[in-house]
């Protein structure tokens, strides 16, 4: 029986070709640097699960310092671009769901998601984040890399719902009209999530365009 696409996945697969473009906006180009760079110093020599890896753009960076990582993705679209991104022998990309993830034989001492958090229904942070946790070891060090809102940057915000998500309606080259769930936590919400027990050792880092959350997995 095959399984029809969230419009998650079907947005993503129909933007696979154009998904870097949003890497090209003139204004982020400092944070990115930045990012590029502090980014494996976090994650070196780690055994990584990266989540939601879409076209390998962060994986680039990881896989010369990780000792290994398993990249997955819902969209095998966005997977062949990242394989033709990322050739190194470290880095075993595969077709995944991000709430039902697996540890692929052993446990991982680390985990990033870069700009998946932010499309997780506030309903379903606390199932994800518990879930990513179950994959990794007890004091492995988990990053979540994400964006600020930035007026005049970020797709406006089109739509809330009942229970407090936010949307933005995107457009893709080829007409094609999107309905994103896009939320925006702000530094004391996802503090407040991590110190309820899913986490340790929690810290944000903000840049002008984009945030970042740490926090290790509890030894106990």
């Amino acid at each position: 029986m095959q399984h029809s696409l969230s419009p998650m996945q079907s947005y993503y697969a129909a933007r696979a070709g154009e998904y870097d473009s949003v890497y090209e906006k003139p204004e982020r180009q400092a944070d990115l640097r930045q990012i590029e760079q502090w980014l494996p110093s976090v994650l070196s020599g780690r055994r990584v699960l990266e989540v939601a890896c879409g076209t390998g753009y962060w994986t680039q960076f990881l896989a010369p310092v990780a000792s290994s990582i398993i990249a997955v993705d819902s969209s095998a679209e966005t997977l062949r671009i990242a394989q033709q991104r990322v050739p190194q022998s470290t880095v075993l990309f595969k077709v995944g769901d991000a709430y039902a993830l697996q540890n692929h034989g052993s446990l991982f001492s680390a985990a990033f998601a870069g700009f998946w958090f932010s499309h997780v229904p506030l309903a379903r942070q606390c199932e994800f984040l518990r879930g990513l946790n179950e994959m990794l070891e007890p004091g492995a060090r988990v990053v979540l890399l994400d964006n600020r809102f930035v007026e005049g940057s970020s797709s406006a915000i089109s739509e809330h719902d009942a229970a407090g998500n936010t949307y933005q309606s995107r457009k893709l080259s080829d007409g094609s009209a999107h309905r994103v769930l896009k939320n925006f936590p702000t530094e004391a919400q996802l503090l407040a999530l991590i110190e309820g027990g899913l986490g340790q050792s929690a810290a944000y880092t903000c840049w002008q365009f984009f945030w970042a959350l740490e926090y290790r997995v509890p030894e106990a």
